[in-house]
Formats: structure tokens, C-alpha cells, sequence
């Protein structure tokens, strides 16, 4: 078995150096560690699922703090704790309903005893006298051994430790259909595609996401006719990328630049694009641009499409401390350092003007310019993602200012 600290500093190095970015690809690799964590766990059955919630807080903590703007690690964390839970209670709810019904079970044995003495006391014509007090406390059992009898350790003891063995397992199972809802949460958002785009509209999006390439691919397999506007996503300009791969697929696109959105959204159907987070707001961290987009639909009462798969949902808040909203990338993608290698700015002191180049990763867009969010599992107003992050979270694992007050 691999030594789960060598894959954790592993996968921690590759976030640190950007070597893995995109929620899917990261939620993916975070749900694949987590599940080793799990297997090579060894549980003691005295604090049933504590240590191992524990261990997963810790390997969280560390690929966290190797890229906080990553948000998807968190995600998937927190949701894997959330599976953690669930299993731990799950064999505390068999065995309670277990002694429920054992317990109806004697009540109606007593009754059925009762009812017989009564009837056999009937049937031979005398009369039923309540017992001697000194009788009853002569039929009582000894303390300590009535304590003993009805100990909850004696009674949960055995199914206690028969439960914990399938813990393991159970949560085996569990991650293992988290991991295949990521690799396949692309297909649930695209089977949704022809309840959204109608034959001969006109489609905008920008840069690059594979769930608004597969949604429209989608819509393009059913004979649907629509033709896509693509903003080229400055400064990587990966609308090139999408270009092409819809192109490939028969579909029919064209290239603008981010500054003319304005310009071309009076022409425009409906805007469908992908995004880096949600938060619990409704809000959305997306690629750089997105916000003037979001803008420039609002202004023309364009329908806002947002296609995010749940492991994209965030149980964070804007204002939560812990959110880094924002990464400033490197300024050789806005500029060609032998061209303006006189006058940027290093980071070297100097008295002299010196050229600064800010060249940041995200915008945030409010629920109030988004109009629908399209996910794997269906569609939701963004009102209403508060209410599926609570399916998906334990309010064990929210920041403190965000748990619901006791």
C-alpha cells in the first residue's frame, strides 16, 4: 500500500505549483485521496468514527493551505466528513429501532401473560387477590444484577462492534459513488440542454468549460440548430479552445473579443456559461470577465445560464474570512517581458516610475444577475443553493459564524 503522507504532500505540491487547477479535475484527485485515507485507516471501535473524521480534517488542512483559492479541495472534504457522519449514525439508528421493537415485542408478551392468568382465574371460579407486598420484593431481581442485565454498554456492545467492522466498507461505497458522480456529473447537466436551447437561437458564453461544451454538444446531437458566440476569454484566451472543439463537433461558432460583448449582446438568446465556485449565497467565482458579461445581460434582460456540478457548490459566503476570492497570475500573460523589460516593476525598490502589471484569475458575480443554475441533479434558482449545500454539508463542518445558532 502507498504511504498516504508521500500522496498527500504529492498532490499538495501540484496544487501549490498550479500543476492541477479546474474544480473538476481537483475535486476528482481530492475525492481519489480521501478514499485511500479511508482504506488504510485503522479505526478504533472505542470513539466509533472520531479519529478518522480527524484524519481527514488533516490531510484537508494541508492540500487547503497548498492552494486556498482551489475551492473544490474544501468542497470535497467537507463533504466526505458530511459521509463520515451519516455512516457513523446509521448503525446507531438500526440498533435503536432494533430495541424498539424488541421492547414492543415483551410489552405484548406481558399482556398475553396477563390476559391468560386473568382468564384461567375466571374459568375456575375465584377470585384474583393482589399479591403480598413482601411477595413482590422477594420476585424483584438483586441490583447488581439488574444493572448489569440492563446495561446500554451489554446492549450495544455486540452490535456496536459488528457495526464498526462494516463502517469501512459502507464508506468505501459511499466515496466510491461520490468519485463516479464527479466523473460522470457532466452527462446529468447535458441531458438538460434541450429544455434550454431552442432551434435557431443564438448562444453566448466565454472562455472555455467542458460542462457549457458538453450542454451544447448536447443540444447539437438532437438536431437542434443554434449558432454560439464565443468571448475569447483575455488574457489565455481559452475561447480558442472551445472554438475548436465545437467546431469538430459541427456546430457553428464565432470568436469576439471580451470588450465586444456590449456590443454584440443585443443579438443574443441566452448567455450559458461554467464557473470556478458557487458560494452559498447564490454567488459565483468565475474566470475573469464574467462580471461586465453578467453586466451586460442584466441590461438587456438576457437570461443568465449557469451550468456547475454540485461539487462546485461552496458552503462558504463571500464574507467568510476563509475565502480567497481572488489570485493574481502571472503578468507574461498580459505583456512580452523583452518588450517592456525597461519598465516593470520586479519588486526592486526604486525611486523611479516603474510599470505594474495586475493580472487577476476570478471575478465574482452576485445572485442577482444570475437567472438559473443547471446542475447534474437539476435546475435551482439561486435562492435556493443554500438549501442543496445542506444536503451535501454537516453544520459540524461550517466556519463558526456560518453554524445555525443552537
Amino acid at each position: 500500500m502507498p504511504d498516504i503522507q508521500a500522496l498527500v504532500s504529492d498532490l499538495a505540491s501540484k496544487l501549490r505549483k498550479r500543476r492541477v487547477q479546474g474544480s473538476y479535475e481537483t475535486a476528482r484527485l481530492t475525492a481519489e485521496l480521501l478514499r485511500a485515507v479511508i482504506l488504510q485507516h485503522k479505526e478504533p471501535t472505542t470513539n466509533g468514527a472520531a479519529s478518522l473524521i480527524e484524519a481527514v480534517r488533516r490531510v484537508g488542512e494541508q492540500l487547503i493551505a497548498a492552494n486556498p483559492v482551489e475551492l473544490a479541495v474544501r468542497n470535497i472534504v467537507r463533504h466526505v466528513l458530511h459521509i463520515i457522519r451519516e455512516e457513523d449514525l446509521s448503525p446507531l439508528t438500526d440498533i435503536v429501532a432494533e430495541l424498539k421493537l424488541s421492547a414492543e415485542d415483551d410489552v405484548e408478551d406481558i399482556a398475553e401473560d396477563e390476559n391468560s392468568q386473568k382468564s384461567s382465574a375466571t374459568t375456575d371460579g375465584c377470585l384474583l387477590k393482589p399479591p403480598l407486598l413482601l411477595a413482590v420484593f422477594e420476585h424483584l431481581p438483586d441490583s447488581a444484577t439488574a444493572c448489569q442485565t440492563f446495561s446500554s454498554e451489554n446492549i450495544f456492545a455486540g452490535k456496536a462492534d459488528k457495526s464498526a467492522k462494516k463502517l469501512n466498507s459502507e464508506l468505501i461505497k459511499a466515496v466510491n459513488e461520490l468519485i463516479e458522480d464527479i466523473n460522470t456529473c457532466h452527462e446529468g447537466i447535458a441531458e438538460q440542454a434541450m429544455e434550454l436551447i431552442h432551434q435557431n437561437e443564438v448562444i453566448l458564453t466565454l472562455g472555455h468549460s467542458k460542462f457549457v461544451k458538453e450542454f451544447l454538444c448536447a443540444a447539437k446531437e438532437k438536431k437542434r440548430s443554434f449558432q454560439v458566440f464565443i468571448a475569447d476569454g483575455a488574457p489565455k484566451f481559452e475561447g480558442h479552445i472551445l472554438a475548436k472543439e465545437l467546431d469538430k463537433k459541427g456546430l457553428k461558432a464565432i470568436v469576439i473579443t471580451d470588450s465586444a460583448v456590449f456590443a454584440m449582446i443585443s443579438r443574443v438568446n441566452m448567455v450559458i456559461v461554467g464557473v470556478h465556485a458557487v458560494m452559498a449565497n447564490g454567488g459565483v467565482i468565475a474566470p475573469v470577465g464574467l462580471h461586465v458579461l453578467a453586466l451586460s445581460v442584466k441590461k438587456h434582460a438576457v437570461p443568465f445560464v449557469v451550468v456547475a456540478s454540485t461539487h462546485e457548490l461552496c458552503s462558504l459566503y463571500p464574507h467568510n474570512l476563509e475565502v480567497l476570492l481572488n489570485e493574481m497570475r502571472c503578468p507574461s500573460e498580459l505583456l512580452n517581458f523583452e518588450e517592456f523589460s525597461d519598465c516593470i516593476d520586479y519588486g526592486i525598490a526604486s525611486s523611479s516610475s516603474l510599470l505594474h502589471v495586475v493580472n487577476p484569475a476570478f471575478d465574482y458575480v452576485p445572485p442577482e444577475l444570475i437567472s438559473l443554475f443547471v446542475t447534474d441533479i437539476g435546475g435551482y434558482s439561486p435562492s435556493y443553493i443554500y438549501r442543496l449545500i445542506a444536503d451535501y454539508y454537516s453544520s459540524e463542518d461550517l466556519p463558526p459564524q456560518q453554524k445555525p445558532a443552537s
